[in-house]
């Protein structure tokens, strides 16, 4: 997932600069390498400070969670209202999602499929929800079209979200020693959906 640089400067809020020190972690090491020592070291303050800030470390990453994956879901909003047909807002929507996730395969493996704290779990089901309602507003249109053939467009949306998280798992983990080129498994996401919801 493409989280952006942040600033860790001293310009910036310690809250802001706790969140984007862990954001740095999880890109380069995932949750093992983003232990309170790290985060606080990272921008040069005692480990108490996170904890005037957040009650605990899991409270830490469920604000991240949300700030990154906020982003992904307003890139893939923003995607599928630009496309034509509602298999082409699912296709850009697929797309987005993938390539971003591609394009930092160690933050988004940590995001959607290292072991976690049940409260970023948690966090992990809810943002799964509004990407799944995000594509079923995209079936609903093409079945109210006549563009798609009848289906539950929330189910097929929740089947959809479930397999291109699981299709990447394989590309994004830091043991794949062999990756497969970014633009093959965009395509074949692709390919899955459109023939998942008939067109």
């Amino acid at each position: 997932m493409n989280a952006q640089n942040v600033s860790v400067g001293r310009r910036v809020g310690t809250r802001e600069r706790l969140v984007a020190a862990t954001i740095e972690l999880l890109q380069e090491g995932g949750y093992a390498a983003a232990g309170v020592n790290e985060i606080t070291g990272r921008i040069d303050v005692a480990a108490g400070t996170l904890y005037r800030h957040f009650p605990s470390k899991a409270e830490l990453f469920v604000e991240v969670f949300r700030d990154v994956c906020d982003r992904e879901y307003q890139a893939m909003r923003l995607a599928g209202e630009t496309a034509g047909s509602a298999g082409d807002r699912v296709d850009a929507v697929v797309e987005v999602f993938a390539e971003r996730a591609l394009q930092n395969p160690r933050l988004a493996w940590a995001l959607l499929a290292e072991p976690v704290d049940p409260l970023v779990d948690a966090e992990r089901l809810e943002f799964r929800r509004r990407y799944r309602d995000l594509i079923a507003g995209h079936l609903q249109s093409g079945i109210d079209s006549g563009e798609l053939p009848a289906q539950d467009a929330k189910l097929v949306a929740a089947a959809l979200v479930g397999a291109i998280g699981d299709g990447l798992v394989g590309p994004l983990a830091p043991s794949e020693s062999t990756p497969t080129h970014r633009a093959v498994v965009i395509a074949e996401l692709q390919r899955f959906c459109r023939r998942a919801i008939g067109t």
